[in-house]
């Protein structure tokens, strides 16, 4: 009975995986937001001189990380010369530095470095995604792009079955989180929970965790530390039932 149980957990994670990589097929081949698509193509076909010679993605960029997540971690945007360039969520820039090798040391993350889509990198028990999934011009999406891709992200959470934390990376990521659950028929409290570094909401039957966003601008000025992004995941592991 024991060896059943397995097998049919082990086949449902797989068939979560699937829709998970159908709802990521429908996510490459958006063109949904001429500003974006033109932005995004753009930064590919004159990048910085350091990444010249590389091929970029240069597509929208879907979610990433374990079909069985208990904790999603939602982002603003790909970067342009990162995930726009790699294919992948929060990888091959900055950011992506710091966030992953935070998610290694809370034991979501197999390695600390993510450079790309074939380095190895493999997520336990978290899901990274963005509220858009194609790379904004200084990293500003216009409402109407954020409502165009909203829906890819109400979708990765309704099928991450086991999912009820959320880490919110900065405001637009809050606000986005809060405008997917609320599609999914979530009542969102009111007034609105606002955003700031290690706020907390309940949603539903989710809970939504607030972060500064490992961008440059926060790092190196001291706004966010590592000790910052290590109690925001530690809290998380708590609300997410992980011990």
């Amino acid at each position: 009975m024991i060896q059943f149980r397995s097998v049919s957990s082990r086949a449902q994670s797989a068939a979560k995986g699937d829709s998970l990589r159908g709802l990521a097929a429908d996510v490459h081949g958006c063109r949904r937001c001429p500003r974006l698509v033109e932005w995004r193509e753009a930064s590919a076909a004159e990048p910085p001189r350091r990444f010249q010679g590389q091929d970029y993605w240069a597509r929208p960029v879907a979610g990433f990380g374990d079909p069985e997540a208990r904790l999603a971690i939602v982002g603003l945007a790909p970067a342009a010369h990162g995930a726009n360039r790699t294919g992948r969520m929060f990888t091959g820039d900055r950011s992506g530095d710091w966030l992953y090798a935070a998610l290694h040391r809370a034991d979501y993350a197999s390695q600390a470095a993510a450079t790309g889509r074939e380095d190895g990198l493999r997520l336990r028990d978290a899901f990274v995604t963005a509220v858009v999934r194609c790379a904004p011009p200084a990293n500003r999406p216009s409402p109407a792009e954020r409502d165009n891709c909203l829906p890819y992200l109400q979708r990765e959470l309704a099928l991450l079955e086991r999912c009820q934390t959320i880490v919110a990376l900065g405001s637009f990521a809050w606000d986005g989180s809060l405008l997917a659950l609320r599609a999914l028929g979530e009542t969102v409290p009111k007034p609105k929970p606002r955003f700031e570094h290690g706020a907390e909401a309940e949603v539903g039957g989710w809970k939504l965790l607030g972060c500064y966003h490992p961008s440059q601008q926060n790092t190196f000025t001291g706004r966010l530390t590592e000790p910052m992004l290590d109690a925001v995941f530690a809290r998380a592991r708590e609300l997410a039932g992980r011990s």
